[in-house]
């Protein structure tokens, strides 16, 4: 076990959402070798025990490149894949609609496909883990189906599906929620929407949420959280290549983003995030002190759900 500050405690940490960090962006077409195995490094310093690499949407052909290349680099390195555990897939399967697309680019969201799923997987060589699809862009939950058969977990994200949509997409195999509370509209309707449909279906499916504070303000995140319940919370950072570190300029995926002194990923007209900045350390300090849960509660979300949501295959 690894030994951090908050909370004085021996803790370890599991993330299943990280696009960059430090400096490096896993979504950039020239990934090193080394980049990673410095991210990796850090990561480990600051008690994460494993995360699960993500590459998010682009035209299938960039997404096969990146897609190969972080395989290509877990095969040849065995050291990295002590803390790389395997790929998250962010689309390109999810709503087209602004506000519940957030931050993935317009010309690069397609409806679900059996055979561009597989030209991702393909290119994956067996480390992608994770998918997020928007499930009213599933048509009868064929990719859905066809991953869970094939052990991928797969996750809601980036959606607007319908509560029948939702239901059916769990008959199908869907067992989680990407970043509950973000890649929506900051304006929906009251009662019926996409928030409430999921939080609805908390004791079918894992809720993972962003503890930072500007993604979702934290009276509202301590309301989620106990309401999904905390056996079924999982915290994730969707961390970037800002992450841990100050403000700056940074190039992640096809932005280029200015992050201000409080360190928010923010799109360049200032519409919407771009990920987070967060660090795992971060999250499990604010989950303790600013939102008053237990140490044990905050390990709970940062560490044995999300292992348990992946089956124990992470």
């Amino acid at each position: 076990m690894t030994f951090c500050d908050p909370g004085k405690i021996l803790m370890e940490f599991f993330d299943l959402q990280v696009n960059g960090y430090a400096g490096v962006d896993f979504n950039s077409d020239g990934l090193s070798g080394a980049a990673v195995e410095g991210v990796c490094s850090r990561l480990e310093s600051q008690g994460v025990d494993g995360i699960l690499a993500t590459v998010i949407s682009d035209s299938l052909a960039v997404m096969e490149q990146r897609l190969r290349r972080l395989a290509g680099l877990l095969g040849e390195r065995p050291e990295m894949r002590r803390m790389i555990r395997g790929i998250h897939v962010e689309g390109p399967f999810i709503s087209p609609v602004d506000g519940y697309r957030g931050a993935h680019p317009a010309d690069a969201i397609v409806p679900a496909d059996w055979d561009a799923m597989q030209r991702l997987l393909e290119a994956g060589d067996g480390w992608v883990k994770l998918v997020t699809l928007a499930p009213e862009h599933d048509a009868r939950a064929k990719v859905t189906r066809a991953l869970a058969k094939r052990g991928i977990v797969v996750a809601a994200g980036h959606t607007d599906a319908s509560l029948d949509q939702l239901q059916g997409a769990i008959d199908a195999g869907l067992t989680m929620f990407t970043h509950l509370g973000n890649g929506c509209p900051a304006v929906m309707a009251r009662h019926d929407n996409i928030v409430q449909r999921a939080l609805s279906l908390r004791k079918q499916l894992w809720l993972c949420f962003i503890v930072d504070g500007a993604h979702i303000p934290f009276f509202a995140l301590k309301n989620y959280l106990e309401l999904a319940g905390l056996e079924k919370a999982v915290v994730v950072t969707d961390a970037i290549v800002a992450a841990d570190l100050g403000p700056g300029r940074y190039r992640f995926g096809r932005w280029d983003l200015e992050i201000g002194d409080d360190l928010v990923a923010r799109s360049p007209d200032g519409s919407h995030l771009v990920g987070s900045t967060v660090t795992m350390t971060k999250s499990f300090e604010n989950l303790t002190q600013r939102l008053g849960f237990s140490a044990a509660d905050a390990r709970l979300m940062t560490d044995a759900n999300p292992r348990k949501a992946m089956g124990e295959r992470a």
